[in-house]
């Protein structure tokens, strides 16, 4: 028997020595169970002839077995890994730097890791199985997650961990990495703070939660701000004065649906100075916009997008599916709600850039009147980087909230 083949028999007889004896009538802490796997590695790790370094990679790997996520524990406390992807048992592929690979480890057998699926979505009160198959979660470090079970999932359970940093990104990180100028960094820092509604647009990996936590830092910290998600995921700083809010399936038990719509509409009633809603994806674009046009300004939101053009677009078909409203009236309550859309994209050589800021001007002839403030411009590659900057295109037209704030125009 080989040195490998030795160390998974020893890892599989520990783990189902120390499940045996957990003692499952109380409470069992952390410590007790990882001195019980150090006393059975010591009896066994001997007779196998283990190494050091694989009894200590043997403690790791069965107590995350245990108490954490299995093999998986190790990625999602890597500050390195940004996306961790659970293609049934055999395949877990990683994102690191904006690249995609393959990792050398899996699940041993399907069970484990419905385990560990049932283990993320009770932490979050939400539940998943055949007759509700889909549902999105987190992990206590704020990772977002997704998971798809049979009989939608054809190729086994599929679970999508999209990874945070621990620590929040700030703008000025954003402009060390070349995603902002520090000029539009600035303008958009002004902007926050004097209360002016600002979405952000973008496809899906192009930093729009990134964006707005970051952005979130200039409000001041003497307003009561709620925010509204799917799945917490925000990391707001500073503010005391901050309700957190989320949303909640229907389940087996009777507990009724609370949607992002019944949030927005709660939220009204508690004296809110800003909302912020995590996304916008459907008919709680009317509930949004209906917030943004009675007095809570400086909100902010993101949405799925492919331009600043195509945001407008999109809030439009979002708002016609929760309201049967005539376009012109939907338009003219968009023109009068957004005062500003960022546009985020992420380039062929994954980066991630703004790439337009846009001003909503206003409503004129049964049209939406936009201008371009700032606009990426690209100036070529070099050793497969993309090189390009955010260039300054225009001046803001509506500069009475930035005067009234006491803030400088732009």
């Amino acid at each position: 028997m080989g040195s490998s083949e030795r160390y998974e028999e020893c890892r599989q007889r520990i783990s189902d020595n120390a499940r045996g004896r957990i003692d499952l009538s109380r409470e069992v802490p952390d410590m007790e169970i990882q001195d019980m796997i150090d006393g059975l590695i010591v009896g066994l790790g001997r007779s196998l002839g283990l190494s050091l370094t694989q009894r200590q990679e043997l403690a790791r790997s069965v107590f995350h077995s245990i108490r954490k996520m299995d093999v998986i524990q190790e990625l999602v406390e890597s500050n390195d890994v940004t996306e961790i992807m659970i293609n049934g048992t055999d395949n877990i592929f990683v994102e690191k730097a904006g690249r995609i690979y393959q990792w050398d480890k899996h699940f041993d057998t399907k069970e484990k890791l419905e385990d560990v699926i049932q283990q993320i979505v009770a932490k979050c009160n939400r539940a998943v199985n055949e007759a509700s198959p889909i549902v999105d979660a987190r992990l206590e470090n704020g990772a977002r997650v997704n998971i798809v079970l049979a009989p939608v999932a054809l190729n086994g359970p599929i679970v999508t961990i999209r990874r945070f940093p621990d620590k929040p990104i700030l703008m000025k990180d954003l402009i060390a990495f070349g995603s902002i100028t520090q000029e539009a960094a600035q303008e958009l820092s002004g902007l926050v703070r004097a209360g002016y509604n600002i979405f952000i647009s973008g496809g899906t990996g192009s930093g729009k939660t990134t964006f707005l936590n970051a952005l979130s830092h200039d409000i001041p910290k003497s307003e009561r701000i709620i925010t509204i998600e799917d799945s917490a995921e925000l990391q707001l700083q500073g503010i005391s004065n901050l309700v957190r809010l989320e949303t909640r399936n229907a389940n087996a038990e009777g507990a009724k649906a609370i949607t992002i719509r019944d949030l927005i509409k709660s939220s009204l009633r508690m004296r809110p100075d800003r909302i912020i809603v995590g996304e916008v994806r459907g008919s709680e674009a009317i509930d949004m916009l209906q917030a943004l046009n009675t007095g809570h300004d400086g909100s902010l939101s993101t949405g799925h997008a492919n331009s600043s053009r195509d945001m407008l677009a999109r809030l439009e078909t979002m708002v016609l599916m929760g309201m049967d409203l005539p376009l012109a009236a939907v338009r003219r309550q968009i023109a009068s709600g957004v005062d500003v859309i960022v546009h985020l994209g992420r380039l062929r050589d994954k980066s991630r850039r703004v790439l337009e800021i846009t001003e909503i001007i206003g409503f004129e002839e049964g049209e939406i009147v936009t201008k371009p403030i700032y606009q990426f411009e690209e100036h070529g590659e070099e050793k497969g980087k993309v090189l390009g900057t955010l260039v300054k295109v225009d001046a803001l037209t509506h500069v009475e909230k930035l005067l009234a704030a006491g803030e400088k125009g732009a």
